[in-house]
């Protein structure tokens, strides 16, 4: 059994927050390693995830990257498809949708999330927690170092330790970056002079230095306080969420000493879901916005609940009704509203995405310009165009009037070339005989052609009139 961990109070009530002292310094968690199936499980889980986080830069779909969020060139590559600024719109679906799933998501699970597939707590639980413990020793010795005097020792295990919490996040900002800018581009960073890419190499550090606070001081202060998903926790939970919960109608009242004992619970006042818990809370004291769902309280008590003798479960998944009156999961009116706005956001969301020109077309009259006589019987207005290719392949296009019968002067240029991934500007006039204009303003139907296939229509104005 491990070592209880040091208390001044039984608590009730708590006005701050663990990691902070009566006197508002910071209270360091030392939190012990959980043993158990949970966290065999999560131990499984992590290494996907991040075997999936280091590979995900390298792999391509169609010659793109699978995953890539260039905020510089304002290209973002998701599945191999690209998506420019000119599809805002799809993004701002994504985002609504995505807030809406957090919204269903929570209500039901809790915050599994932050404990399961959050990367902070993976890196921090199944990577920098474990070197932590490797190199300075459990909690306890890890406390006595803490508090002790500067000795070899001690020096030599804080450099070690920060040098690698240092170096890690060096590896991890790199990573990072390339989900940004490509690994090529990267590559470029690291293999030429640094005065060659100074933004980068600054970006690169800023980075390292982000992550290396996070996972050497900051800790879980990022999910109890920086972390907006953990605010709103708050007020998406009720009572029917699953979340990880004490059984207080069968484990008060708590009582040390072996049971039965006539009018004790099965809680044994042991105190190890307090030592494991990475974020210093009693899971005891009800649910608590510091609770990130990380099941290491379960493993605990489940391991204690086996050597005295009695059922496991004290503390385990479950909802505040099923805990208080015995009722089972239930889906909510709410649940329900929530779920069939969601499945109208995702359809819409994947309409949007089926029917995505891959061609970009903005054609707008030349700012400040009029009509133009030209010869005799006809008239000309000045455009400007803009074409974005959303592909990995170089494109030739043409234009042409399709509800009039116009013709197409390109300035400076014969044809429209547009790169991949690229975009092409042209200017023209579009010049109509003066027998087809009825109106000051005509309305001109623009097709975008590509091997004789109509791929966009533009609709624009053109200006001019007759006597």
């Amino acid at each position: 059994m491990k070592t209880e961990a040091v208390f001044d109070h039984d608590e009730s009530f708590r006005d701050r927050m663990p990691s902070v002292t009566e006197k508002g310094k910071r209270n360091w968690i030392y939190a012990w390693r959980p043993e158990g199936k949970w966290y065999n499980l999560r131990t499984v889980l992590s290494v996907f995830y991040i075997l999936l986080f280091l590979a995900l830069p390298f792999l391509k779909i169609n010659g793109n990257p699978a995953l890539q969020f260039n905020i510089v060139e304002g290209k973002f590559s998701i599945l191999g498809a690209i998506f420019w600024p000119q599809d805002f719109f799809i993004f701002g679906v994504a985002m609504v949708t995505m807030v809406i799933f957090i919204y269903l998501f929570t209500m039901i699970y809790g915050r599994i999330f932050c404990g399961w597939a959050c990367p902070q707590t993976i890196f921090m639980e199944m990577i920098f927690r474990k070197i932590e413990w490797w190199i300075e020793g459990n909690p306890n010795k890890q406390r006595a170092l803490n508090n002790g005097p500067w000795t070899n020792e001690k020096i030599i295990k804080k450099s070690v330790k920060h040098i690698v919490f240092f170096g890690l996040s060096f590896l991890i900002a790199n990573f990072f970056l390339m989900y940004i800018i490509g690994y090529e581009d990267l590559f470029k960073i690291v293999r030429e002079p640094v005065s060659q890419h100074f933004g980068g190499f600054i970006a690169l550090m800023i980075f390292t230095l982000a992550f290396y606070i996070v996972y050497a001081f900051a800790r879980e202060i990022v999910c109890t306080i920086i972390c907006p998903y953990g605010r709103l926790q708050g007020v998406l939970l009720d009572k029917n969420s699953i979340i990880v919960a004490y059984d207080y109608i069968r484990g008060e009242p708590r009582g040390k000493g072996k049971r039965p004992h006539e009018g004790l619970g099965d809680c044994i006042d042991c105190k190890q879901c307090v030592v494991v818990c990475p974020t210093g809370i009693d899971i005891r004291n009800g649910t608590q916005l510091e609770c990130v769902n990380c099941t290491a309280c379960i493993d605990a008590c489940n391991g204690i609940m086996d050597r005295v003798g009695l059922p496991k479960g004290l503390i385990r998944y479950a909802s505040e009704n099923e805990i208080a009156e015995g009722k089972k999961f239930a889906f909510t009116g709410r649940m329900k509203a929530y779920t069939f706005v969601l499945l109208l956001l995702v359809s819409g969301l994947t309409f949007l995405i089926a029917t995505r020109d891959d061609v970009d077309v903005t054609v707008m009259r030349a700012k400040g310009m009029l009509f133009q006589e030209v010869g005799t019987d006809s008239l000309s207005n000045l455009y400007q165009m803009t074409l974005v290719n959303k592909t990995h392949k170089a494109i030739n296009v043409s234009l042409q009037v399709d509800n009039y019968p116009a013709t197409l002067r390109f300035v400076g240029r014969d044809s429209l070339n547009v790169p991949s991934e690229g975009q092409s500007e042209a200017t023209f006039f579009i010049v109509l005989p003066k027998s087809s204009i009825k109106s000051r303003d005509s309305r001109l139907e623009l097709g975008v052609y590509q091997k004789g296939e109509k791929i966009a229509t533009k609709k624009t104005s053109f200006l001019g009139y007759t006597e």
